[in-house]
């Protein structure tokens, strides 16, 4: 079973540069959140509904780890994917990539933990069935 993978292009914007000029770390977590969006509004394209306040997603927690710098001139990419599926929480990774000459070089790799959520009970709630079954690629 092949988990299904968002690609998600990245505008570096001029803003995001630090005095080093490269890519402030803070960003880069700022690309995951993106790049989450990203694959839920591809999850519905695979005919996932999501109604996000009766069964959305809180994130728990969130990991980064920096591998290279990113400029702004760079072309870059978030991949994303589940990589853990559990009762009511699942973990979504990303890899967040540059492409170096016509080759894609990992940047930083990100781990979040989501928790599916009902803001209207304020409760956590299983993963709903269908959310799985596309993560999962089936």
């Amino acid at each position: 079973m092949t988990p299904f993978k968002q690609k998600t292009p990245i505008q570096i914007r001029f803003k995001d540069i630090d005095m080093m000029g490269h890519v402030n770390n803070a960003n880069y977590i700022t690309y995951f959140e993106l790049a989450r969006l990203t694959y839920f509004e591809a999850l519905k394209d695979e005919g996932v509904k999501i109604d996000w306040v009766n069964a959305g997603v809180i994130l728990a927690k969130i990991e980064m780890e920096y591998k290279q710098p990113i400029l702004l001139e760079d072309k870059a990419f978030v991949y994303t994917w589940v990589s853990r599926i559990g009762s009511k929480s699942f973990d979504m990774a990303c890899s967040i990539v540059r492409v170096v000459n016509g080759v894609e070089v990992e940047a930083a790799k990100g781990l979040a933990v989501i928790v599916c959520f009902n803001y209207k009970t304020n409760e956590t709630i299983a993963i709903p069935e269908i959310w799985k079954q596309k993560m999962m690629g089936e």
